[in-house]
């Protein structure tokens, strides 16, 4: 008898519901486990309780920015397994370089290429 397959999860971090819910089918379609926090406040407390594999991180965001967000788990060694995917409508080099100098693992710019989302994801949780 095989033991169950456990499907990586994802959280999405996004406010703007038309991008969260395009995010939310590409990730049932991929056969990936997700849940979603519209904010920066519930962010950080939601990751520490779900211990998701990847976090896709909207860097503006309600209450707190993704960057911030991104700093809090990096400096949270129980989380030191994340993954983080930053994603902003802001996709200029030096938003990247903030990005990467905070800890996340990839940075793609809004509006993104679903086939390229897909990529990164699938780097990004590959083992």
């Amino acid at each position: 008898m095989t033991a169950p397959r456990i499907l990586p999860r994802i959280l999405v971090v996004e406010d703007e519901d038309n991008i969260a819910t395009a995010l939310e089918f590409l990730i049932l379609r991929e056969g990936y486990d997700h849940d979603r926090v519209a904010s920066g406040a519930e962010a950080l407390p939601r990751i520490r309780d779900t211990r998701p594999n990847l976090v896709l991180l909207d860097v503006m965001l309600p209450e707190m920015s993704g960057y911030e967000i991104c700093e809090g788990i990096r400096t949270d060694p129980a989380l030191a397994g994340v993954k983080v995917l930053m994603m902003t409508a802001r996709g200029s080099a030096s938003e990247r370089k903030k990005g990467l100098e905070r800890g996340a693992d990839g940075f793609i710019s809004k509006p993104f290429e679903l086939q390229d989302l897909r990529a990164e994801v699938r780097r990004l949780l590959a083992p």
